[in-house]
């Protein structure tokens, strides 16, 4: 089964320097249908203005990971990293016991436009950590390039829950499935472009949460860059159960 929601179903928050749109719960939108999918709580679709961003801010329990798709994030936390984050790259951050950031449009003169996602861990208090690699479009071109998992498997990012997120670039005949065991959820975001998946048509900003079906195929890409989510078979009530 495919449940649609399409972007312009998504929340939003318009704050100048910040245009937001929410896939899930966040801030100050709430749906209470909407309050994440298995272990995923959010996914937020943000456009930062130059210079601008977000201030030094704390998080725990929390694996958090941003996707730039255009220009470049600049990132410092409480741990002493500091990097810039551009196309290709995924930066993950653990939060853990605890830790600082602060993100911010590296640039002066053109906006960044990212995805922010957080997973629930599978622990709480753990130590906190920073991870970040690029993966290169070669490696997503008619594809899905695993990016995040729980072992670092294929020289993806550790994640600290059982959950496996695969990044592809689709573009007319080319094809990328994915097979899902049974007793498995899975969920979709199409960061740009359209794409046919399971013969449903997603575009730019939809998203899919998926149960029962044991195959995801993904195909007549137009421009497309997606997000695919290997994630438990657990609703939100489960957390941390």
């Amino acid at each position: 089964m495919i449940d649609v929601r399409h972007a312009s179903q998504r929340g939003r928050a318009e704050h100048g320097w910040l245009s937001s749109r929410h896939s899930f719960s966040f801030s100050s939108y709430y749906d209470p249908q909407q309050l994440g999918f298995s272990d995923l709580i959010v996914i937020n679709d943000d456009r930062v203005a130059p210079g601008q961003g977000f201030g030094k801010h704390p998080h725990r329990d929390m694996e958090i990971f941003s996707y730039v798709l255009e220009g470049a994030l600049e990132h410092k936390d409480s741990m002493g990293t500091g990097s810039v984050i551009v196309p290709g790259d995924v930066q993950l951050m653990s939060a853990g016991t605890g830790v600082a950031h602060s993100e911010y449009n590296h640039s002066r003169s053109e906006p960044v436009h990212f995805l922010q996602i957080w997973i629930v861990p599978s622990e709480k208090g753990a130590t906190p950590r920073y991870q970040q690699k690029n993966f290169a479009a070669a490696d997503k071109r008619g594809k899905l390039r695993l990016v995040l998992s729980p072992d670092g498997e294929g020289e993806s990012l550790a994640l600290r829950q059982d959950a496996r997120v695969y990044a592809g670039l689709l573009d007319g005949d080319e094809k990328a499935s994915l097979p899902l065991q049974a007793d498995r959820y899975a969920y979709v975001h199409v960061a740009r472009g359209s794409v046919v998946l399971n013969g449903v048509r997603l575009n730019e900003g939809d998203g899919a949460r998926i149960r029962n079906e044991d195959m995801l195929t993904f195909a007549e890409g137009r421009d497309a860059e997606v997000l695919a989510f290997d994630l438990r078979n657990r609703e939100l009530s489960d957390m941390y159960a």
